[in-house]
């Protein structure tokens, strides 16, 4: 079975050749920097929790006040959960939305986080 070519070590300036996304030497320093999904909280329990909600919000918010009824595919958390468990299973801070919806909110409102003081 033929294998694949190496490719470039995603570390800034690293010149190494690897089969990953990180060479050996580097591997270990970019170990933590994205947990996966279910690590977020986005396991079975929010799977099954995301289809009873969109079973009974079928509509995507933003597109019902502009009159057009399309299908969301998405719950959102309205105010960014941060990791925060309360926050995130609060099903008052959730809506349901279309992908393009959920897209452009996250883009714009939720791309930096803000700090308070």
């Amino acid at each position: 079975m033929p294998r694949r070519p190496k490719k470039p070590c995603r570390h800034p300036g690293c010149p190494e050749l690897t089969d990953g996304d990180f060479c050996e030497g580097h591997a270990a320093l970019h170990r933590a920097d994205r947990v996966d999904a279910s690590g977020r909280g986005y396991g079975s329990r929010w799977r099954k929790a995301r289809k009873l909600f969109l079973k009974r919000h079928p509509l995507c918010e933003k597109c019902k006040e502009q009159g057009r009824f399309v299908k969301a595919e998405v719950v959102d958390h309205i105010v960014p959960h941060r990791g925060d468990g309360k926050l995130f299973w609060d099903e008052g801070n959730w809506q349901a939305l279309c992908k393009s919806c959920h897209d452009s909110k996250t883009m714009t409102e939720d791309r930096y986080q803000e700090y308070r003081y």
